[in-house]
């Protein structure tokens, strides 16, 4: 046990800070959206799967549309695809299945099974058209072993006028043999996870099908899964970042996130490869990935980002929109391709960003408010702020700055009050983050409203953000900072307690600095267990369970106990620094509110003063989060890394994905509040963090 240590807590504010510092970073990686947030459970809905396959500047994209879907019969030609009129020209496959016996039908495999719970009700719709089906319903049902779990019988609009000669020459149109969209419900008999899902055809025949859609009844504003929204809602976030990330790049100019393609009808929004389908995380490294399916239907797209930031916000705090817009390059880590500056095709990037603007905030008469409009929403989304490109540096091949120019003047000739944010690349103290860093505050001398924030971004050892916690002491205050994408990266890749606490450590740093650090968003946000690009993360999930990891409840508590200005510590900080542990006192309204991170391996004591020098006795609400069993573990290292190489990723040959997440699950945790009387003093255990407010 280490000597007691002290802390006296001034009454005078030292600055004004944002409350609205924390916030998330949502990028489509680790089966985020489809198969995560994005409560659709049915996997390749629209026949559009491509399998990826590649390493840097080298990708093979190739077509596998029944990808996830199985035929229920013996019968080899019962799927086919077809593109011939399509119900979207968007998405042009479409399934054409044929039944040679009464009720054959077809499965969906639905990510790694479907989870559906007793009494729940399941919305179903798709398209169909009949080929050939002169009698006969359809069925819908979910399926495990043999067993039915939720069954609906679906009437099916057979031709009643087709004519009794079939020629060749002429095409005759019955209305009957157009696309017509079905809807349905199933109701869930019983708890069961791993399930199919499957369409059956009472009689032989041959029916067309697609955009095949379920969707859980309690789906948040019908598009949000309930559990993982509510994870979110907890956090009360200030902001959401989105679409990404990398994914906002691509592989390519082709692959890049095209924000037009997100909005509109579901069935017209042009699905997409996803970046991540290919090796380039920190967890697998082949030609061909397990997950090389992984798509973007955009089910989850841009209206419904900014309608997950209306949903999350809360009397506590708005949630603010934060979209990335691409640049016109592709991902600097896997492609050289650039757009011309000097082009018509850079100008389309500007004026995409411009027209984006218009979707969120427009009138309903302009032609983007107006789309918005038709999609549910006529209210302006309030969208006060955009980032400009992800994190691009200044290259032999990139040209950074110009581009952040062009963007610039652009928008705020148009809308002069949106607050543009620049980027700084992917890591700190690099001499290209040194650089973009220069060129922002060379700007800023002429024009304050050049760039509201630059966004850096660093994923890093825990000891780097212990050493780190006063990195922002210093920082100029002509422009601001968005710690846009930061989290310890322990030995492992784990989300451990160390790596947590590491980031609270951190983050005390941001809050003591909330003058100019005005946004920070840890990353990545999801992990679908089993299905990892990237880790660690802040919330693992599967088809039934969420976890919250360490670094979850660090945001927690810090977006739970913010507040508007920061208590003068007078270099207190600094002593405490030197015995492993972190402060960040603030006040909002009249409450006070400390927050202590202890970053050493054994328990500390701090005696507690009032200004006054006197002991601090009062009521207090105290959270804490320490390790589950009370003691916080130092991580062991295991095989998912090789010790002598850093974060090295590993070959799937060594270890599946499950196996995978299994060596790097989250450290349990306990979080618990309560109300106590403060006695002048107050231990805190090994690595752990604490907040008193009173």
């Amino acid at each position: 046990m280490s000597k007691d240590l002290t802390l006296k807590i001034s009454n005078i504010t030292e600055r004004p800070i944002t409350p609205d510092m924390v916030g998330l970073f949502f990028e489509d990686i680790n089966f985020a959206a489809d198969g995560g947030l994005y409560a659709e459970l049915i996997e390749n809905r629209s026949f559009e799967a491509v399998k990826s396959k590649g390493e840097a500047h080298n990708y093979v994209l190739k077509e596998d549309n029944l990808y996830a879907w199985t035929a229920t019969s013996k019968n080899e030609d019962a799927l086919e695809i077809s593109f011939n009129q399509p119900i979207s020209e968007k998405n042009p496959h479409y399934l054409r299945f044929t039944a040679k016996n009464d009720n054959e039908g077809f499965s969906n495999k639905a990510y790694d099974g479907i989870s559906i719970k007793k009494g729940m009700k399941y919305k179903l719709s798709f398209y169909a058209r009949e080929v050939n089906y002169p009698e006969g319903n359809l069925s819908a049902s979910i399926v495990k072993n043999g067993k039915t779990y939720a069954q609906t019988t679906i009437p099916f609009k057979n031709a009643t006028n087709r004519p009794k000669e079939w020629m060749d020459t002429i095409r005759v149109t019955c209305d009957t043999m157009d696309w017509n969209l079905y809807t349905a419900e199933l109701t869930a008999l019983d708890d069961i996870s791993g399930a199919t899902f499957q369409i059956n055809l009472s009689k032989p025949g041959t029916v067309e099908f697609d955009f095949i859609s379920l969707i859980p009844e309690d789906a948040i504003a019908g598009v949000f899964r309930k559990d993982l929204f509510q994870a979110l809602a907890d956090l009360h976030p200030a902001f959401i970042r989105f679409p990404g990330g990398c994914i906002v790049e691509g592989t390519s100019i082709m692959r890049r996130y095209q924000w037009k393609n997100t909005v509109g009808p579901l069935k017209d929004r042009k699905i997409n490869t996803n970046l991540w389908a290919a090796q380039g995380g920190n967890t697998m490294t082949a030609w061909e990935t397990p997950d090389s399916h992984y798509m973007q239907s955009y089910g989850l797209g841009f209206y419904e980002y900014f309608l997950l930031c209306e949903k999350l916000s809360s009397p506590k705090r708005a949630c603010k929109p934060l979209p990335v817009v691409n640049i016109g390059v592709a991902c600097q880590f896997r492609s050289y391709e650039v757009v011309p500056l000097e082009s018509e095709d850079f100008n389309q990037y500007v004026q995409d960003a411009l027209d984006l603007i218009e979707f969120a905030n427009g009138p309903v008469t302009s032609k983007w408010g107006k789309l918005r409009a038709e999609m549910g929403h006529p209210e302006s989304f309030n969208m006060d702020m955009i980032g400009i490109g992800n994190e691009q540096w200044e290259s032999e091949v990139v040209d950074l700055a110009p581009r952040y120019k062009a963007f610039e003047k652009a928008i705020h000739e148009k809308y002069p009050e949106i607050k543009c944010i620049g980027t700084a690349g992917p890591f700190i103290n690099h001499p290209f983050h040194t650089s973009a860093w220069d060129f922002y505050h060379k700007e800023a001398t002429a024009n304050k409203d050049f760039a509201y924030a630059v966004d850096e971004h660093y994923y890093v050892a825990p000891q780097w953000l212990y050493d780190n916690a006063a990195l922002y002491d210093n920082y100029p205050r002509d422009v601001s900072v968005f710690a846009g994408e930061y989290a310890a990266h322990d030995e492992n890749l784990s989300n451990s307690m160390d790596g947590g606490i590491a980031e609270a450590a951190m983050m005390s740093g941001m809050e003591r600095n909330g003058d100019v650090v005005k946004l920070a968003s840890y990353a990545p946000l999801f992990n679908r267990i089993g299905h990892s690009q990237w880790t660690p993360d802040m919330i693992w999930f599967d088809a039934d369970k969420v976890v919250l990891t360490p670094s979850y409840y660090v945001q927690k508590m810090f977006s739970d106990y913010s507040g508007t200005e920061a208590l003068a510590l007078n270099n207190q900080e600094k002593d405490l620094r030197s015995q492993q542990l972190y402060i960040s006192a603030v006040k909002n309204q009249d409450k006070k509110i400390v927050k202590i991170i202890n970053g050493s391996w054994e328990d500390k004591t701090l005696i507690l003063q009032n200004e006054q020098q006197e002991p601090l006795i009062t009521e207090a609400e105290i959270a804490l989060l320490t390790a589950a069993n009370g003691q916080a573990k130092k991580v062991v290292a295991t095989d998912a890394v090789n010790q002598n190489s850093g974060n090295k990723p590993i070959s799937p040959d060594v270890m599946s994905n499950l196996e995978l997440c299994q060596k790097r699950a989250p450290e349990e945790t306990s979080f618990t509040v309560k109300t106590e009387q403060l006695t002048g003093k107050i231990t805190i255990p090994a690595k752990s963090f604490i907040v008193i407010k009173y």
